[in-house]
């Protein structure tokens, strides 16, 4: 009983936050994965009682209109998460995602489609911003990468939700279901603490300590000495008020800028979110041994599973290991399935190995899972000091979404140019970029604080 007061009693209060909190993400990634169960039906005029069919040019500005609304989200976090607070603009994602869905319900002409998805996206780059901010604030620092990682996890639920429900039902009652997932987190979220860094950082002494002992599962007294530390972390970083300009300010601001921009580049250029938007559409036109649904449901379910390893292991590994590991295994995956569209585009005979494309995906999906997919965002909110972690975490995710933009819209056109193979080659080479980055540049965050991170960032 003795080391109570050095070790909490139980983590578990910290896992409930991060996993409620992060039901959000849910949210997030049922709008982008409802794309491959949606494209096919709008293309074909299925389940929509004829009012449209659509050209694969206009489902490609679908697919990409959330990445592009996305760039918008963040913006509203940088304006928000100071002012009302990291749980409460959690919160309010879900006002857009409901809107959107209900337009997506009742609307029956192609421009307001386009609109809906556009502000779906705003939800999504609002999530991608503060959920990651919210639960670095909450965590402590032995098990801060284990919950960061529900990020992905819980993204790829709502994905893995999308592929499972969206093929077997209507145009409309998958818009229907997908609304009930924001409803589902703002029930579940909204009776779980405030960040103790926002409440110390708005003079809130008394409810940061409340939050604290919740989250600790501590007294008063017990969590005395961390709160003192936060404290006086939070007044060293908020001696001057926050700006635009303050990214810029200093070294370690600096540094964690650029290293947040790299890190979320290096993940759409492995080519994740086209490869996700457009997994029915590839795996039919790969012409392999198992249907298009069939398959996308094979690979959301890995995703799942694969995603799950990194709470295990990160805290034992390290960022920097799995982040190279990731980026070496998406080469090889996507390498292997260029290959095989290159072999059926030029006509060989590929029926010996229609089972080729599944498994080459199922493996890249496994390792961007572990690495890219799990740890971009953990290490994002790491990064920024806590006076600009708002405009830090808005920037970083409106820039991911502005490239994930140009990669989810032209990777249909890449693909009709080139070919498969080559887009696929491209993405290769691109992540290859993307591990020399991490190798060279990013520095391990395992097992330090936050004000330890700062320390290193700023010699």
């Amino acid at each position: 009983m003795s080391g109570r007061s050095k070790e909490p009693a139980s983590v578990f209060p910290q896992y409930l936050a991060a996993t409620a909190a992060n039901l959000a993400t849910v949210t997030a990634g049922a709008a982008l994965g409802w794309t491959s169960p949606a494209q096919p039906k709008l293309e074909a005029g299925e389940d929509n009682e004829g009012w449209i069919v659509l050209s694969s040019e206009e489902t490609s500005w679908i697919g990409s209109l959330t990445p592009a609304g996305s760039v918008i989200g963040p913006i509203l976090v940088g304006l928000l998460a100071d002012r009302i607070g990291r749980k409460w603009t959690l919160l309010f994602t879900v006002c857009p995602a409901l809107v959107s869905w209900i337009m997506l319900i009742f609307v029956d002409t192609l421009v307001l489609i386009y609109v809906a998805r556009f502000i779906l996206g705003i939800a999504v780059g609002m999530v991608y911003a503060v959920a990651p901010m919210y639960v670095g604030e909450i965590a402590e620092s032995r098990i801060r990468g284990a919950l960061g990682s529900f990020l992905q996890l819980l993204v790829v639920t709502g994905y893995l939700f999308e592929y499972c429900v969206g093929p077997y039902v209507t145009y409309t009652h998958l818009a229907i279901v997908s609304g009930c997932v924001p409803v589902m987190f703002a029930v579940s979220f909204v009776l779980f603490p405030e960040s103790p860094y926002y409440l110390l950082a708005r003079g809130r002494r008394e409810e940061a300590a409340r939050a604290l002992q919740w989250l600790r599962g501590q007294s008063r007294a017990e969590v005395q000495e961390e709160l003192d530390v936060i404290e006086a972390a939070v007044e060293e970083e908020m001696r001057n008020k926050s700006k635009l300009s303050d990214l810029i300010a200093t070294k370690g601001n600096t540094k964690a800028l650029y290293l947040s921009l790299g890190l979320v580049t290096a993940q759409q250029f492995c080519g994740i979110n086209a490869v996700l938007f457009y997994s029915q559409s590839i795996f039919t036109s790969s012409a392999g041994s198992l249907g298009g649904a069939e398959s996308t449901i094979i690979i959301g379910v890995v995703m799942l599973l694969s995603s799950g390893i990194t709470p295990l292991v990160v805290e034992r590994l390290g960022r920097r290991l799995l982040l190279l590991a990731s980026a070496v295994g998406m080469i090889i995956g996507l390498c292997v399935l260029g290959a095989y569209f290159y072999l059926l585009n030029n006509g060989t005979d590929v029926s010996g190995i229609r089972w080729l494309p599944v498994l080459s995906l199922v493996f890249y999906i496994i390792v961007y899972s572990f690495g890219f997919g799990s740890l971009t965002w953990a290490v994002v909110g790491e990064l920024f000091a806590s006076n600009v972690k708002s405009n830090g975490s808005a920037l970083s995710a409106s820039f991911c979404w502005f490239i994930g933009f140009f990669i989810t819209k032209f990777y249909s056109n890449m693909a009709t140019e080139l070919g498969n193979h080559y887009t696929f080659w491209i993405f290769a080479a691109l992540t290859a970029c993307s591990g020399v980055f991490v190798y060279l540049l990013l520095p391990e965050t395992k097992g330090k604080s936050l004000q330890q991170i700062q320390m290193i960032l700023n010699r």
